[in-house]
Protein backbone atom coordinates (compact mmCIF):
# COMPACT_ATOMS: atom_id res chain seq x y z
CA UNK A 1 0.00 0.00 0.00
CA UNK A 2 1.38 3.19 -0.99
CA UNK A 3 -0.13 7.01 -0.53
CA UNK A 4 1.82 10.22 -1.90
CA UNK A 5 -0.05 13.59 -1.50
CA UNK A 6 -0.04 14.94 -5.17
CA UNK A 7 -1.21 18.61 -6.76
CA UNK A 8 -2.30 19.47 -9.41
CA UNK A 9 -1.78 15.69 -10.74
CA UNK A 10 1.93 16.21 -10.18
CA UNK A 11 3.36 13.27 -8.65
CA UNK A 12 6.58 15.01 -6.64
CA UNK A 13 5.26 18.43 -6.39
CA UNK A 14 6.41 19.52 -2.92
CA UNK A 15 3.14 20.21 -0.52
CA UNK A 16 4.65 23.27 1.12
CA UNK A 17 5.09 24.20 -2.34
CA UNK A 18 1.90 23.01 -4.39
CA UNK A 19 -0.94 25.59 -5.67
CA UNK A 20 -3.36 23.43 -2.91
CA UNK A 21 -1.40 24.58 0.52
CA UNK A 22 -1.64 28.15 -1.14
CA UNK A 23 -5.70 27.83 -1.64
CA UNK A 24 -5.80 25.81 1.48
CA UNK A 25 -3.96 29.12 3.83
CA UNK A 26 -6.19 31.69 1.11
CA UNK A 27 -9.24 29.25 2.09
CA UNK A 28 -8.63 29.22 5.58
CA UNK A 29 -6.68 26.16 6.43
CA UNK A 30 -3.15 26.12 7.74
CA UNK A 31 -1.17 25.75 4.83
CA UNK A 32 0.43 22.49 6.51
CA UNK A 33 -2.63 20.55 6.18
CA UNK A 34 -1.43 18.28 3.46
CA UNK A 35 2.07 17.27 5.26
CA UNK A 36 0.05 16.71 8.46
CA UNK A 37 -1.69 14.07 5.91
CA UNK A 38 1.40 12.54 4.90
CA UNK A 39 2.85 12.80 9.23
CA UNK A 40 -0.47 10.65 9.81
CA UNK A 41 -0.35 8.24 7.18
CA UNK A 42 3.49 7.62 7.64
CA UNK A 43 2.93 7.26 11.09
CA UNK A 44 0.48 4.55 10.82
CA UNK A 45 -2.65 6.50 12.12
CA UNK A 46 -4.23 6.58 8.79
CA UNK A 47 -4.34 3.64 7.50
CA UNK A 48 -5.47 1.88 3.91
CA UNK A 49 -6.36 5.12 2.19
CA UNK A 50 -6.95 5.50 -1.68
CA UNK A 51 -7.94 8.98 -2.04
CA UNK A 52 -8.40 11.96 0.38
CA UNK A 53 -10.24 15.52 -1.69
CA UNK A 54 -11.47 18.12 0.08
CA UNK A 55 -12.56 21.56 -0.75
CA UNK A 56 -13.93 25.29 0.90
CA UNK A 57 -16.43 27.41 -1.79
CA UNK A 58 -15.54 25.21 -4.32
CA UNK A 59 -11.76 25.01 -4.41
CA UNK A 60 -9.76 22.73 -3.51
CA UNK A 61 -7.38 22.75 -0.62
CA UNK A 62 -6.23 19.12 -0.02
CA UNK A 63 -5.90 16.38 -3.12
CA UNK A 64 -4.27 12.86 -2.52
CA UNK A 65 -4.06 9.54 -4.23
CA UNK A 66 -3.04 6.30 -3.75
CA UNK A 67 -2.52 2.78 -4.70
CA UNK A 68 -3.25 -0.77 -3.35
CA UNK A 69 -5.88 -3.32 -3.70
CA UNK A 70 -9.71 -2.57 -4.67
CA UNK A 71 -12.19 -4.21 -4.88
CA UNK A 72 -15.37 -3.44 -7.26
CA UNK A 73 -18.77 -4.23 -5.21
CA UNK A 74 -17.01 -8.00 -3.21
CA UNK A 75 -14.59 -8.56 -6.83
CA UNK A 76 -11.15 -8.14 -5.96
CA UNK A 77 -9.69 -5.87 -8.97
CA UNK A 78 -5.97 -6.23 -7.66
CA UNK A 79 -3.42 -3.23 -6.90
CA UNK A 80 -4.76 0.10 -8.41
CA UNK A 81 -3.64 3.55 -8.84
CA UNK A 82 -5.80 5.97 -8.10
CA UNK A 83 -6.51 8.95 -9.74
CA UNK A 84 -8.83 11.81 -10.46
CA UNK A 85 -10.86 9.72 -12.84
CA UNK A 86 -10.45 6.23 -11.52
CA UNK A 87 -14.12 5.04 -10.47
CA UNK A 88 -14.40 3.74 -6.84
CA UNK A 89 -16.37 1.89 -4.48
CA UNK A 90 -19.20 4.05 -2.73
CA UNK A 91 -21.06 1.12 -0.68
CA UNK A 92 -23.30 2.53 1.77
CA UNK A 93 -22.63 6.30 0.68
CA UNK A 94 -25.09 5.10 -2.11
CA UNK A 95 -27.49 5.23 0.69
CA UNK A 96 -27.18 9.05 0.59
CA UNK A 97 -27.38 9.60 -3.35
CA UNK A 98 -30.60 7.40 -3.05
CA UNK A 99 -31.67 9.87 -0.45
CA UNK A 100 -31.05 12.61 -2.81
CA UNK A 101 -32.86 10.84 -5.84
CA UNK A 102 -36.19 10.41 -3.65
CA UNK A 103 -36.74 13.68 -3.09
CA UNK A 104 -36.45 15.04 -6.39
CA UNK A 105 -39.26 12.27 -7.54
CA UNK A 106 -41.28 13.28 -4.47
CA UNK A 107 -41.24 17.11 -5.56
CA UNK A 108 -42.35 15.26 -8.85
CA UNK A 109 -45.38 13.43 -7.53
CA UNK A 110 -43.73 10.44 -8.86
CA UNK A 111 -43.65 8.52 -5.26
CA UNK A 112 -45.66 8.51 -1.74
CA UNK A 113 -45.28 11.06 0.76
CA UNK A 114 -43.10 10.04 3.68
CA UNK A 115 -46.03 9.40 5.58
CA UNK A 116 -47.51 6.56 3.49
CA UNK A 117 -47.41 3.17 4.78
CA UNK A 118 -44.19 1.32 3.66
CA UNK A 119 -46.35 -1.83 2.35
CA UNK A 120 -48.91 0.38 0.42
CA UNK A 121 -45.99 0.71 -2.08
CA UNK A 122 -45.71 -3.16 -2.60
CA UNK A 123 -49.65 -4.10 -3.17
CA UNK A 124 -48.28 -7.63 -3.95
CA UNK A 125 -48.39 -8.88 -0.47
CA UNK A 126 -51.85 -8.51 1.27
CA UNK A 127 -51.03 -10.93 3.49
CA UNK A 128 -48.32 -9.20 5.08
CA UNK A 129 -50.38 -6.00 4.35
CA UNK A 130 -53.25 -7.63 6.63
CA UNK A 131 -51.35 -6.93 9.87
CA UNK A 132 -51.89 -3.82 11.45
CA UNK A 133 -48.61 -3.38 13.02
CA UNK A 134 -46.71 -4.12 9.84
CA UNK A 135 -49.05 -1.36 8.38
CA UNK A 136 -48.00 1.15 10.71
CA UNK A 137 -44.32 1.47 9.42
CA UNK A 138 -43.98 3.92 7.07
CA UNK A 139 -41.91 5.41 4.01
CA UNK A 140 -39.99 7.70 6.46
CA UNK A 141 -39.32 4.92 9.14
CA UNK A 142 -37.40 3.45 6.25
CA UNK A 143 -35.79 6.41 5.53
CA UNK A 144 -34.41 6.61 9.25
CA UNK A 145 -33.79 2.81 9.69
CA UNK A 146 -36.25 2.97 12.30
CA UNK A 147 -39.19 0.42 10.67
CA UNK A 148 -38.60 -1.93 13.61
CA UNK A 149 -37.67 -4.87 11.81
CA UNK A 150 -35.67 -7.43 12.51
CA UNK A 151 -31.78 -6.88 10.24
CA UNK A 152 -28.43 -8.02 10.69
CA UNK A 153 -25.30 -6.41 9.25
CA UNK A 154 -23.15 -6.99 11.99
CA UNK A 155 -21.62 -10.19 10.01
CA UNK A 156 -18.76 -9.38 6.83
CA UNK A 157 -20.63 -8.82 4.00
CA UNK A 158 -18.83 -12.36 2.41
CA UNK A 159 -21.24 -13.95 4.88
CA UNK A 160 -24.92 -15.76 3.78
CA UNK A 161 -26.01 -14.61 7.24
CA UNK A 162 -25.53 -10.94 6.97
CA UNK A 163 -28.89 -9.54 6.27
CA UNK A 164 -28.17 -7.56 3.36
CA UNK A 165 -26.17 -11.05 1.55
CA UNK A 166 -28.96 -12.98 2.17
CA UNK A 167 -31.73 -9.89 0.73
CA UNK A 168 -29.42 -10.92 -2.65
CA UNK A 169 -29.83 -14.34 -2.29
CA UNK A 170 -33.27 -14.56 -1.65
CA UNK A 171 -35.88 -15.31 -4.35
CA UNK A 172 -37.83 -12.34 -3.30
CA UNK A 173 -35.80 -9.64 -1.90
CA UNK A 174 -38.55 -7.14 -1.34
CA UNK A 175 -40.51 -10.06 0.65
CA UNK A 176 -37.20 -11.08 2.60
CA UNK A 177 -37.28 -7.11 3.88
CA UNK A 178 -40.67 -6.60 4.46
CA UNK A 179 -41.46 -10.16 6.23
CA UNK A 180 -38.65 -9.95 8.89
CA UNK A 181 -39.48 -10.29 12.38
CA UNK A 182 -40.94 -6.88 14.27
CA UNK A 183 -38.60 -6.00 17.08
CA UNK A 184 -39.32 -3.31 17.72
CA UNK A 185 -42.03 -0.37 17.91
CA UNK A 186 -41.46 1.66 14.61
CA UNK A 187 -39.52 5.23 15.25
CA UNK A 188 -38.24 4.20 18.29
CA UNK A 189 -34.70 1.90 17.51
CA UNK A 190 -32.20 2.63 14.57
CA UNK A 191 -31.29 -0.74 13.13
CA UNK A 192 -29.05 -0.55 10.29
CA UNK A 193 -30.55 -1.82 7.27
CA UNK A 194 -29.59 -2.03 3.57
CA UNK A 195 -32.96 -3.33 3.30
CA UNK A 196 -34.81 -0.10 4.21
CA UNK A 197 -32.56 1.49 1.48
CA UNK A 198 -33.91 -1.50 -1.19
CA UNK A 199 -37.58 -0.55 -0.42
CA UNK A 200 -36.78 3.05 -1.09
CA UNK A 201 -34.96 2.06 -4.52
CA UNK A 202 -37.86 -0.42 -5.68
CA UNK A 203 -40.31 2.44 -4.58
CA UNK A 204 -38.10 5.44 -6.83
CA UNK A 205 -38.32 2.82 -9.93
CA UNK A 206 -41.88 1.85 -10.03
CA UNK A 207 -42.80 5.74 -9.54
CA UNK A 208 -40.54 7.05 -12.35
CA UNK A 209 -40.98 3.88 -14.79
CA UNK A 210 -36.91 4.17 -14.73
CA UNK A 211 -34.14 2.11 -13.44
CA UNK A 212 -31.79 3.60 -10.86
CA UNK A 213 -29.22 4.62 -13.19
CA UNK A 214 -31.58 5.95 -15.72
CA UNK A 215 -33.54 8.36 -13.23
CA UNK A 216 -29.99 9.03 -11.56
CA UNK A 217 -28.54 9.88 -15.03
CA UNK A 218 -31.02 12.27 -15.58
CA UNK A 219 -32.18 13.70 -12.59
CA UNK A 220 -28.25 13.85 -10.66
CA UNK A 221 -25.26 12.89 -12.72
CA UNK A 222 -25.76 14.70 -16.07
CA UNK A 223 -26.76 18.12 -14.08
CA UNK A 224 -23.72 17.72 -12.19
CA UNK A 225 -21.77 17.16 -15.19
CA UNK A 226 -20.71 13.41 -13.74
CA UNK A 227 -20.46 11.45 -17.46
CA UNK A 228 -18.57 8.19 -15.75
CA UNK A 229 -20.49 6.00 -13.43
CA UNK A 230 -21.25 2.50 -12.46
CA UNK A 231 -24.29 1.07 -10.64
CA UNK A 232 -23.98 -2.11 -9.99
CA UNK A 233 -26.82 -4.70 -9.60
CA UNK A 234 -27.19 -8.23 -7.91
CA UNK A 235 -28.24 -11.39 -10.03
CA UNK A 236 -31.74 -10.69 -10.78
CA UNK A 237 -30.83 -7.49 -11.95
CA UNK A 238 -31.75 -5.68 -9.64
CA UNK A 239 -29.68 -2.52 -9.25
CA UNK A 240 -28.08 -2.11 -5.32
CA UNK A 241 -29.90 0.82 -3.79
CA UNK A 242 -27.76 0.14 -0.39
CA UNK A 243 -24.30 -0.26 -2.36
CA UNK A 244 -23.87 -0.13 -5.40
CA UNK A 245 -22.55 2.86 -6.87
CA UNK A 246 -19.10 3.86 -8.32
CA UNK A 247 -18.04 7.19 -9.26
CA UNK A 248 -15.10 9.32 -8.90
CA UNK A 249 -13.81 11.48 -6.23
CA UNK A 250 -13.87 14.54 -7.76
CA UNK A 251 -17.70 13.91 -9.34
CA UNK A 252 -18.63 12.15 -5.18
CA UNK A 253 -17.47 15.78 -4.52
CA UNK A 254 -19.40 17.83 -6.59
CA UNK A 255 -22.60 15.86 -4.68
CA UNK A 256 -20.94 17.26 -1.51
CA UNK A 257 -20.79 20.83 -3.40
CA UNK A 258 -24.35 20.33 -4.15
CA UNK A 259 -25.57 19.49 -0.82
CA UNK A 260 -24.01 22.27 0.68
CA UNK A 261 -25.51 25.09 -2.07
CA UNK A 262 -28.89 23.92 -0.90
CA UNK A 263 -29.88 21.68 -4.07
CA UNK A 264 -28.38 24.11 -6.46
CA UNK A 265 -26.00 23.72 -9.48
CA UNK A 266 -24.56 26.34 -11.64
CA UNK A 267 -27.83 28.22 -11.02
CA UNK A 268 -30.32 25.05 -11.15
CA UNK A 269 -32.17 23.74 -8.46
CA UNK A 270 -31.55 20.09 -8.93
CA UNK A 271 -32.44 19.23 -5.62
CA UNK A 272 -35.38 20.68 -3.56
CA UNK A 273 -34.17 22.33 -0.97
CA UNK A 274 -36.75 21.53 1.51
CA UNK A 275 -36.17 17.64 0.80
CA UNK A 276 -32.17 18.45 2.02
CA UNK A 277 -33.38 20.60 4.94
CA UNK A 278 -35.17 17.52 6.04
CA UNK A 279 -32.59 15.00 5.15
CA UNK A 280 -30.06 16.43 6.89
CA UNK A 281 -32.00 16.71 10.25
CA UNK A 282 -31.07 14.68 13.09
CA UNK A 283 -34.06 12.23 13.44
CA UNK A 284 -33.02 9.31 15.81
CA UNK A 285 -29.90 8.32 17.49
CA UNK A 286 -28.20 5.52 16.19
CA UNK A 287 -26.23 4.69 19.77
CA UNK A 288 -22.93 4.80 18.03
CA UNK A 289 -21.92 8.84 18.19
CA UNK A 290 -23.60 10.21 15.84
CA UNK A 291 -27.55 10.63 15.18
CA UNK A 292 -29.12 9.99 11.70
CA UNK A 293 -31.48 11.90 8.99
CA UNK A 294 -32.66 10.45 5.80
CA UNK A 295 -29.76 7.80 4.89
CA UNK A 296 -27.41 10.63 6.21
CA UNK A 297 -25.39 10.60 9.38
CA UNK A 298 -25.74 13.57 11.27
CA UNK A 299 -22.43 14.30 13.97
CA UNK A 300 -20.71 17.69 14.96
CA UNK A 301 -17.44 18.97 15.70
CA UNK A 302 -15.51 21.48 17.75
CA UNK A 303 -14.04 24.14 15.55
CA UNK A 304 -12.78 27.31 17.19
CA UNK A 305 -13.13 29.46 13.94
CA UNK A 306 -16.67 28.97 13.75
CA UNK A 307 -17.29 30.06 17.29
CA UNK A 308 -17.84 26.13 18.80
CA UNK A 309 -19.57 23.18 18.17
CA UNK A 310 -21.11 22.98 14.86
CA UNK A 311 -22.76 20.29 12.72
CA UNK A 312 -21.75 18.14 10.18
CA UNK A 313 -23.39 15.50 7.81
CA UNK A 314 -21.84 12.38 6.00
CA UNK A 315 -22.50 9.40 3.81
CA UNK A 316 -20.81 6.58 5.43
CA UNK A 317 -19.98 3.52 3.25
CA UNK A 318 -17.89 -0.04 4.09
CA UNK A 319 -14.39 0.29 4.22
CA UNK A 320 -14.10 4.05 5.04
CA UNK A 321 -15.83 5.19 2.26
CA UNK A 322 -17.06 9.09 2.69
CA UNK A 323 -18.68 11.49 1.86
CA UNK A 324 -18.63 14.33 4.66
CA UNK A 325 -20.12 17.84 4.27
CA UNK A 326 -19.77 20.99 7.24
CA UNK A 327 -22.38 23.73 5.78
CA UNK A 328 -21.38 26.25 8.31
CA UNK A 329 -17.57 25.86 7.51
CA UNK A 330 -18.77 25.62 3.72
CA UNK A 331 -16.49 22.53 3.42
CA UNK A 332 -16.62 18.77 1.62
CA UNK A 333 -14.45 16.29 1.97
CA UNK A 334 -14.25 12.65 0.37
CA UNK A 335 -12.27 9.92 1.60
CA UNK A 336 -12.15 6.33 -0.07
CA UNK A 337 -10.26 3.31 1.48
CA UNK A 338 -9.60 -0.03 0.95
CA UNK A 339 -10.60 -1.34 4.53
CA UNK A 340 -13.46 -3.35 3.19
CA UNK A 341 -15.00 -5.76 6.03
CA UNK A 342 -13.16 -4.03 8.50
CA UNK A 343 -15.04 -2.75 11.56
CA UNK A 344 -12.01 -0.38 12.70
CA UNK A 345 -12.36 1.18 9.30
CA UNK A 346 -14.15 4.27 10.39
CA UNK A 347 -11.05 5.53 12.75
CA UNK A 348 -8.93 6.37 9.59
CA UNK A 349 -11.84 8.59 7.46
CA UNK A 350 -13.04 10.12 11.59
CA UNK A 351 -9.46 11.10 11.96
CA UNK A 352 -9.06 12.66 8.71
CA UNK A 353 -12.34 14.74 8.62
CA UNK A 354 -11.92 16.06 12.48
CA UNK A 355 -8.35 16.03 13.34
CA UNK A 356 -6.75 17.05 9.81
CA UNK A 357 -9.51 18.78 7.92
CA UNK A 358 -12.54 20.39 10.30
CA UNK A 359 -9.07 21.11 13.42
CA UNK A 360 -7.04 22.84 10.49
CA UNK A 361 -9.79 25.30 9.76
CA UNK A 362 -8.20 28.57 11.28
CA UNK A 363 -10.76 31.57 10.14
CA UNK A 364 -14.36 31.90 9.28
Amino acid sequence: MSFGVVAMALPDVSLSLSPHALTAENRGFDPMIGRKLVAGVEAGLLRNLHVVLAERGGETILESYGSGPDEDWGRPLGDVSFGPETLHDLRSITKSVVSLLYGIALERDLVPRLDTPILSAFPGYPDLAADPARMSRTIEHAFTMSLGMDWDETKPYTDPENSEIAMELAPDRYRFILDRALVAEPGTRWIYSGGATALIGKIIETGTGKTLPEFAKEVLFDPLGIKTFKWSAGKDGTHSSASGVRLTAPDLLKIGRLVLNDGVWEGRQVVPEAWLTASLRPVIATGEGVDYGYFWFCGSAHIPALGGQVPWFGGFGNGGQRLFVCPKADVAAVVYSGDYNNWLAWITPTRIWLEIILANLQRA
